[in-house]
């Protein structure tokens, strides 16, 4: 599956940079997903997790430091994640991330 792994990501947010490691995990037949997005706050779990061709759409429930939506898609392009991540009155946060070998 082309987008599965875990990939070295980075978000840009309001609170400074944050480093995780966003796992993939596509269903049998490729058109949806689970996984997380571990970073030092915390695990997020995805939810509602989609694939559409080489773009994922998910939700995440955030607990720290404050209990939020977040609403992410991002592309993947060979090793290269490149995406969003809303977090409703915060506004749009810069996603990128390179595949683990």
């Amino acid at each position: 599956m082309a987008v599965a792994g875990s990939y070295d990501a980075l978000t840009k947010t309001p609170m400074g940079d944050q480093n995780s490691v966003f796992t993939v995990t596509p269903s049998a037949d490729g058109t949806t997903f689970t996984g997380s997005n571990v970073g030092p706050l915390g695990s997020l779990e995805i939810e509602n997790g989609k694939i559409d061709g080489n773009t994922l759409t998910w939700t995440m429930q955030m607990t720290v430091p404050m209990p939020l939506t977040l609403n992410a898609t991002a592309t993947i392009d060979g090793d290269t994640l490149t995406g969003t991540v809303n977090a409703g009155a915060f506004g749009d946060m810069p996603m990128t991330g390179t595949r683990k070998a």
